[in-house]
């Protein structure tokens, strides 16, 4: 498994600590490499926000925030609807199938949190893809890396997995029953209902 994964799983299972720098020797006896791919790596995680600056070079990793959360859901929303929108009359079966491939690979029990949170949005970058908006697609990609930090509470605590994969399936019949306008409005409603759900969460933490 690539380090920068390997490193994200450590995040998302909380095996490694938030709030203190992440010191390069350490995390390569930890990763058995030595401190340039750990050096790249962490270089990449801060790109991703995943990561973010602490002391004059160093690195932590950040505390979640509901402000975060809540912040990346409205954008996600307003985004990824309008790239439906977008794409709507440029979808077809294969886009479909596509999506449903990555649909039936969501149903294992096996996944790691980062796993699922990659087959996420390969399901919707399925569709979304057909808007020809590379631009916009970048952004939303970007939101999405950023969103998934907080995929352990998403699957975990909040057990939204199965909910999640619900709604991902009448999505994709709208889709191809031509519902454009039910299509988005089911979209932000299934991104914003998690978003609300996690920020709540967070809150109360």
């Amino acid at each position: 498994m690539e380090l920068t994964h390997r490193i994200k799983e450590d995040i998302l299972n909380n095996r490694l600590p938030m709030g203190v720098a992440l010191r390069q020797t350490v995390l390569s006896a930890r990763y058995g490499v030595s401190r340039i791919p750990v050096r790249d790596a962490l270089q990449a995680l801060k790109a991703e926000a995943w990561l973010v600056p602490h002391g004059k070079a160093g690195v932590m990793i950040p505390e979640l925030d509901w402000k975060e959360a809540e912040d990346l859901a409205l954008m996600r929303t307003r985004l990824e609807s309008l790239a439906l929108g977008f794409a709507f009359e440029y979808i077809v079966p294969a886009h479909l199938d596509e999506a449903n491939s990555y649909l039936r690979k969501l149903e294992a029990t096996d996944l790691t949190l980062l796993e699922r949170g990659e087959l996420n949005w390969c399901f919707h970058y399925a569709i979304y893809q057909a808007c020809h908006r590379p631009t916009l697609m970048r952004a939303i990609e970007v939101l999405n890396i950023q969103a998934s930090r907080y995929l352990g509470f998403q699957f975990g605590p909040l057990g939204y997995h199965n909910h999640s994969q619900e709604e991902h399936r009448a999505w994709l019949e709208l889709i191809r029953c031509h519902k454009k306008t039910e299509a988005v409005l089911l979209l932000e409603k299934h991104i914003m209902d998690a978003g609300q759900r996690l920020t709540e969460y967070l809150k109360k933490a």
